[in-house]
């Protein structure tokens, strides 16, 4: 099932809604955030999607893919390389990424990853079970500011991972029913059209099952966290020479079986 929040242009409370066969938007009858849904016929009314999610917590993994590693010049990690994004910094569809100027950026990079999100709290988990924890998948963007993330960062990559707008989230979440059980997915970014990333899930040093074992050890993971899972060769950073994000850009984020994210690019006002 694909599962949408978005907001009635008539105004009021974000709602949750799932996409017939035909691409059409239905309500759903009740149910909680992750609960049991009740799906219905009934037309959604005109509305603008959200973000699927509103997390508590953003978990990223860094350097989960073996050819983006060599392309940074970065060992195999021995375990996956954990650090977090605000939560604030979600951003829906079709909203704009902004290139921060109150704490100026020049080296503003995408980073498409496939996301999850959790149905229930865990801990401890097996890699057997662990995909009993999810309510869905989703396409994400890690877009980072490398000069606040590798120079000016204090060695943590919180700052430059967590300004505004900076973790589009979308256009729907996909329950894992709907998905190959291997989780091999194609991964995709284009910019003004052009191909910037393509890949595969598949090389994944750590894949989904492995890594929602691992952030749960010892450790409660709250419903409704999102982990993104990496992202593949060929960012902006690590092409010769680097490219990143402008002003008038349009990146999307196109994973299979997951849709495309599509996020224009402006400046931030200050």
């Amino acid at each position: 099932m694909k599962i949408i929040r978005y907001a009635p242009l008539a105004g009021g409370l974000p709602q949750w809604g799932w996409l017939d066969a035909q691409g059409n938007a239905r309500r759903f009858r009740d149910g909680g955030k992750f609960g049991a849904w009740q799906k219905t016929e009934e037309a959604a009314p005109p509305h603008t999607l959200l973000a699927p999610v509103t997390p508590s917590v953003i978990y990223a993994i860094g350097l989960n893919y073996r050819l983006h590693a060599k392309e940074t010049g970065a060992p195999i990690p021995q375990f996956p390389m954990l650090f977090m994004k605000s939560p604030l910094s979600v951003q829906n569809p079709g909203a704009a990424i902004q290139i921060p100027r109150k704490l100026r950026s020049d080296q503003v990079d995408y980073e498409a990853e496939m996301g999850i999100v959790l149905a229930r709290d865990c801990k401890n988990v097996t890699p057997q079970n662990a995909l009993d924890y999810v309510a869905g998948f989703c396409c994400a963007n890690d877009v980072s500011a490398r000069d606040w993330q590798r120079q000016w960062g204090g060695g943590q990559f919180c700052r430059g991972k967590s300004f505004d707008t900076f973790c589009p989230l979308g256009p729907w979440l996909v329950t894992p029913d709907e998905l190959p059980p291997a989780l091999d997915l194609g991964i995709r970014t284009r910019v003004n059209g052009e191909l910037r990333q393509d890949s595969r899930t598949s090389d994944m040093i750590f894949p989904v099952r492995d890594l929602i074992a691992f952030l749960s050890g010892s450790t409660t993971l709250p419903a409704g966290s999102v982990i993104i899972t990496g992202t593949p060769a060929g960012v902006g950073m690590g092409r010769t020479p680097p490219v990143f994000l402008q002003p008038g850009d349009v990146v999307e984020v196109d994973i299979d079986g997951l849709g495309v994210l599509r996020n224009p690019v402006v400046e931030e006002i200050v």
